[in-house]
């Protein structure tokens, strides 16, 4: 319950500042688009951040780390809340990053240590409800706050969040730590950290004119060739920030690479949906927000039937078809843009969101069905960081397909259509990853799943 608590307050943080973009924006008078680097900074900290949680946990103690990310994260948000222009306001981002980059990973990684693999999807399932509970409040309160108070209120209310949870994790978290102290791949994170925040970076700017477009290539640039640079030397070095034998492990691998591109897709839609409900279809924040809630209800009401559905028909069945579910779901919220019944908007995000959350669970437990105990910690940073990396790049491809579109018209506008377009690239984006599921062993994940036999023969390439 208390990792859940820290996950419940970087989720609500995340989707309360969706709806509250355009207000946020007229505030601190800077273009509406020009704020999602409001998101890329939040994740670009998580992501340089990311690869040493696991090493900073087998070394330091979860309790220590995790602790103390949480007091980095609330000061971050007092942060936020003071920021009078875009700088202040993307460099508070990048710091509540740092700190959910320790927070989350670490709290996913005791938990996980606790219990046996045939617990895991249960345990996944439940362990993000009270997470889930930010969705489901976030947007309605980010557009309650924005159109009726102060947008700084939406960052002041994770402060009594953050004071009790740093409070519970100091009593109750076990301070978890590895017998074996390897040392600290400081190449690593420099090669890492410049490679990720260069991609992700040069990736947000691309298709703006927040920096010449030569500098925006370049950053991209920089950043493919840093990481590069770290892929030589993990495999050299004795003791690399992020294992990558670990993707030697098929189920390790296709969740990894699947979950990158499936989580790209949905990574854009906290972004896209509130902007085309407001900008788009005219409604404030607050009626955006009332409206975008429901896909957390589904969600939450997904938790109740993850285990079962994954017990009855196995991880590849499952993601798989599930996949085309989620995939058509993100196509058909884009057809929002031409008009729909508020009716028809709360059914297909209730429909999207219960489907979405099964993915994430099969995708999350998966992962780890045969990483062993002691490479968990190592797993868990290497996921994290494709997790985040994924998302930024769903902003950034939204936003630039935006950008894109708007860019041959003397007055910049952003016509609804232009949503439109938007929603079906991402969704495209999301539907390569089915082909990866397919490569799936028919019996990946059979423990974890509470099955003990094969019920199809496995695919090809095994």
């Amino acid at each position: 319950m208390i990792v859940a608590s820290a996950l419940f307050m970087e989720n609500i943080d995340s989707t309360v500042i969706a709806t509250a973009l355009p207000a946020i924006a007229a505030d601190i008078h800077t273009d509406p688009i020009a704020l999602k680097l409001a998101f890329t900074a939040y994740l670009l900290g998580l992501a340089v951040f990311i690869p040493i949680s696991g090493w900073a946990a087998d070394r330091f103690g979860a309790r220590g780390v995790f602790s103390g990310a949480i007091a980095v994260f609330t000061c971050a948000s007092i942060a936020c809340g003071l920021s009078s222009s875009l700088e202040h306001f993307v460099i508070a981002r990048v710091v509540q990053g740092i700190g959910g980059a320790m927070m989350t990973p670490v709290g996913r990684l005791v938990v996980l240590r606790s219990v046996p693999k045939n617990q895991v999807v249960s345990l996944i399932a439940w362990l993000t409800v009270p997470a889930l509970m930010g969705p489901l409040i976030g947007p309605p309160l980010g557009g309650f706050i924005a159109t009726y108070l102060d947008w700084r209120w939406i960052f002041w209310i994770n402060v009594p969040v953050g004071i009790v949870g740093f409070v519970l994790a100091r009593l109750y978290v076990p301070d978890i730590r590895s017998e074996m102290r390897e040392p600290f791949d400081g190449r690593g994170f420099v090669l890492s950290g410049i490679g990720l925040s260069g991609l992700v970076f040069g990736l947000a700017v691309l298709g703006q004119e927040l920096l010449p477009l030569w500098l925006a290539v370049g950053l991209v640039a920089v950043g493919a060739a840093a990481l590069a640079g770290f892929l030589v030397h993990a495999r050299r070095a004795a003791h690399p920030l992020l294992d990558l034998s670990l993707f030697r492990l098929a189920t390790f691998r296709i969740s990894v690479a699947g979950g990158f591109l499936f989580r790209t897709g949905i990574g854009a839609i906290p972004f896209l949906l509130p902007l085309m409900l407001q900008l788009g279809l005219g409604m404030t924040p607050f009626q955006a927000g009332t409206l975008t809630f429901v896909g957390a209800i589904g969600a939450l009401l997904m938790k109740v039937a993850a285990a079962p559905i994954v017990r009855r028909f196995g991880f590849r069945r499952v993601l798989v078809w599930n996949g085309v579910i989620c995939t058509v779901s993100i196509a058909v919220t884009g057809l929002f843009a031409l008009g729909a019944p508020h009716l028809a908007i709360i059914a297909t995000l209730l429909v999207g969101g219960f489907f979405r959350s099964l993915q994430f669970t099969g995708l999350n437990a998966i992962a780890y069905a045969d990483v062993e105990t002691p490479r968990m910690s190592r797993a868990t940073s290497l996921a994290s960081v494709a997790q985040q990396v994924s998302l930024s790049m769903g902003v950034a491809v939204g936003a630039f397909v935006l950008e894109t579109l708007r860019a041959g018209r003397p007055d910049q506008a952003i016509l609804p259509d232009d949503f439109l377009v938007a929603f079906m690239v991402v969704s495209a984006i999301s539907l390569v990853a089915v082909a990866m599921y397919l490569r799936l062993p028919a019996d990946a994940g059979a423990e974890m799943a509470g099955r003990h036999e094969e019920h199809d023969p496995a695919p090809a390439g095994k």
